[in-house]
């Protein structure tokens, strides 16, 4: 009878995991309607051809409840009439006046209601996009891969067209997606794309919606998307766009301070930009003269008491697209914000089947180089002109694996820098993957870098890393080794440590609770690393943990501790670190966030274990359609062991915007560091008072991500012990005008 009942048992479980494997493995099919019938862009959805197309409606929860009932119905409607894919959202509100909605800037509006359409067109379940909208028309759209799990990249703009209106049963969308704004397989009789239609319905939590019921226990999304087929009339096309550009500036400064203006040169420049879709599936990019100005301020970041670079976001278009190709597994090779002052530059990016490519090249005008160490790092500039070229070729693997080579090359007059790498992921199953890459680095240095940075003229060394990680839907495990050589150097890309061999041992787990309930997720996380010189000395040694949860008002917290016993020049610290983070939305059109850190820290320019505070409040603030206030502030206090205070540090950054519609805007940007130094703390001589200051007023008119019209004025301005007042020393006024035709 044991034997009996046992056989019973197995068979039983045999037969639940086959039927959660078809259930997993079943996916929705749907046709795609050809319609040779195009749209007044208002949504309306008054055009009656709209009840042929291939209606989808969104019938899962996946957040806060995995494959929930949704609160709310969703219906999607899509078509293709040979040139563009057209997409309708139908989202009905019980409840329109608590509808998340404003006039926003491209990619601003992820706190607000919004439907995406997301896609992968060369349906190979790893890379893909995604369009967004909110109800009234806003857009946002992302790149994104499904490697080693979803990683999203907002930086990537394509010229497409939207339009949202709120009605008495909720909202409407409309997309209207030019086929020369995506990248897909060569024309074949059909095609079958992977895709997911999503709502996000923020209300006192956040729900998403789509018409694919996500499994939590399965680490990649891509590989659950349903499939759509068809595509099978589109129309050949040039795919050509050039992208003129005029840019006119006069940049003032002061030789002394206080002192008179010293007003510049008009400096009026034409630029041009080539984009020419060779086929569906492969893109070249070119641009001469081009305008890199940043015409948004980064934000800033406290760089008081840290010894590495501070890294900052790429926002140029000839860059951003296509950066995805450019992307190897765990190493950086390719930090684009390095090649600052290009007069040229060329790049073709493209996939063939399994088959991915993408080579650049680009001139500078300023040459910078990132010096690490395992103690800091800092830039070296060799104040002549460089020459660039990045080249990578990566090879799909299976259902989810990839391996891939990238090589880079700078070189100027005496000075040279050349990376090789080899990098790849394999996926055991659904939930166990591995990452690894390694790469080797030449380096030829200047004279001019041997004599200032004490440099060896020759310079060669590895780097690898491999990474293993286990995702399922209840808890996460990691395990990785990194070893980066003394003398390994990748002056394209970004490395800021090296001389070090580092493993890490981590993993968490998580709760999911009902939407209704104060608390509807919570989770800890810990994690050990180890890291070493390469010369087997100790670098450090850190143990950390945090607990996370989730609840009612959108609000979240997560409370961590930090113990790490850090080498500092041959002496060690032990630093213990307590930080609490937590945000919430008390209204529909405020978001406030809180960061704060508090215990002990290396005060680095001293050399000795410091008491350390931060607190960082942020702020959000819609407060109509047209107006939007954003306010972040960091507060740093750190105290030496005699309990005297070492420094004092203040960083505001207030953004206002108004706009006038989807298009046209105005925007302030006011930003302002005080330091404060305790000048008889500090073992050598320091400014008291270190204050800088910087504003921007800026109007912007959009059309699309590329024809867009800018005039705009900024300053800067600082003070130290020398002055009395903070005093301006530098000021701009610049224009933009940029045109995108597609041919």
């Amino acid at each position: 009878m044991q034997y009996k009942n046992l056989i019973i048992k197995t068979l039983f479980y045999i037969f639940v995991v086959y039927c959660s494997s078809k259930a997993f493995a079943q996916k929705q099919h749907f046709d795609l309607a050809h319609l040779e019938q195009p749209i007044d862009l208002d949504g309306q959805l008054l055009e009656p051809h709209w009840q042929d197309a291939t209606r989808i409606p969104l019938i899962y929860q996946n957040e806060p409840n995995e494959k929930g009932s949704p609160p709310v119905k969703t219906d999607a409607y899509l078509y293709e009439d040979g040139s563009h894919l057209y997409v309708a959202f139908m989202a009905y509100d019980d409840n329109p006046e608590n509808i998340r909605a404003a006039l926003r800037d491209r990619d601003t509006l992820w706190t607000d209601d919004n439907v995406a359409l997301m896609i992968d067109t060369f349906n190979d379940e790893r890379t893909g996009y995604e369009f967004y909208v909110n109800p009234l028309g806003a857009q946002g759209d992302m790149r994104m891969t499904d490697t080693d799990g979803w990683s999203e990249d907002p930086s990537w703009d394509a010229i497409w067209d939207s339009a949202g209106q709120i009605t008495d049963q909720g909202y409407v969308v409309e997309m209207r997606i030019p086929f020369t704004a995506l990248r897909f397989p060569k024309n074949k009789a059909d095609m079958t794309w992977s895709i997911a239609l999503w709502r996000n319905f923020p209300r006192d939590v956040m729900y998403q919606l789509s018409n694919v019921g996500f499994d939590r226990d399965v680490k990649c999304s891509f590989c659950q998307f349903d499939k759509i087929t068809g595509f099978n009339a589109m129309e050949p096309s040039k795919n050509i766009q050039l992208t003129p550009t005029l840019t006119a500036l006069r940049h003032d400064i002061k030789d002394a301070v206080p002192g008179d203006w010293q007003s510049g040169d008009i400096d009026a420049e034409a630029g041009l930009d080539l984009r020419w879709g060779i086929s569906q599936d492969a893109v070249v990019n070119a641009t001469i003269n081009p305008d890199f100005s940043q015409v948004e301020a980064d934000s800033l970041e406290l760089d008081v008491n840290t010894t590495y670079s501070i890294y900052y976001a790429e926002k140029r278009p000839f860059f951003l697209d296509g950066a995805s190709y450019f992307k190897s597994s765990l190493f950086e090779l390719l930090y684009t914000r390095t090649i600052a002052e290009p007069e040229v530059g060329a790049k073709i990016t493209g996939k063939t089947d399994a088959h991915s490519y993408a080579f650049m090249y680009a001139d500078d005008e300023n040459t910078s180089i990132l010096l690490p160490t395992n103690q800091g790092s800092g830039f070296a500039n060799l104040a002549e002109k460089s020459k660039s070229a990045v080249g990578r070729y990566q090879y799909d693997i299976g259902e989810q694996g990839t391996i891939g080579v990238t090589t880079t090359h700078r070189e100027a007059d005496n000075y040279h820098n050349t990376v090789f790498s080899l990098d790849g992921s394999y996926w055991f199953n659904q939930s166990d993957s591995v990452l690894y890459q390694v790469a080797n680095s030449d380096s030829k240095n200047s004279q001019y870098l041997v004599e200032n940075y004490g440099l060896e003229s020759q310079q060669s060394d590895h780097a690898f890393e491999v990474e293993f990680s286990r995702e399922k839907r209840d808890y996460k495990l990691l395990a990785s080794y990194e070893d980066i050589g003394k003398d390994y150097r990748t002056d394209l890309g970004y490395q800021a440590q090296v001389d070090y061999k580092k493993v890490t041992l981590g993993g968490g787990q998580s709760w999911y609770l009902d939407a209704n309930e104060m608390v509807t997720e919570y989770s800890y996380n810990v994690d050990w690393d180890k890291t070493w010189a390469q010369d087997g000395s100790l670098l450090e040694e850190e143990y950390e943990g945090y607990v996370f949860l989730k609840g009612q008002m959108q609000s979240f917290l997560e409370v961590g501790f930090v113990h790490r016993n850090e080498n500092y020049y041959n002496n060690f610290y032990n630093q213990n670190i307590g930080y609490i983070w937590g945000g919430f939305n008390p209204s529909k059109d405020i978001t406030l966030n809180l960061y704060t850190e508090f215990g002990s820290k290396i005060d680095y320019s001293n050399e000795q274990l410091g008491d350390l505070f931060t607190l960082e409040p942020e702020l959000t603030w819609d407060i109509n359609d047209h107006w939007q206030v954003q306010l972040e502030h960091s507060y740093s206090r750190l105290n030496n062991p005699q309990g005297d205070n070492v420094f004092t540090a203040n960083l505001t950054d207030l953004r206002i915007y108004y706009k006038f519609n989807m298009r046209s805007m105005l925007k302030l940007i006011l930003q302002f560091e005080d330091i404060d130094r305790n000048e008889n703390a500090y073992y050598y001589a320091v400014d008291k008072i270190n204050r800088d200051y910087g504003s921007q007023l800026v109007y912007s008119y959009k059309i699309n991500a590329q024809t867009l019209f800018y005039l705009g004025y900024s300053d800067k301005g600082y003070q130290d012990d020398s002055l009395k007042n903070i005093e301006r020393d530098q000021r701009t006024f610049f224009t933009k005008l940029s045109y995108a035709w597609q041919l």
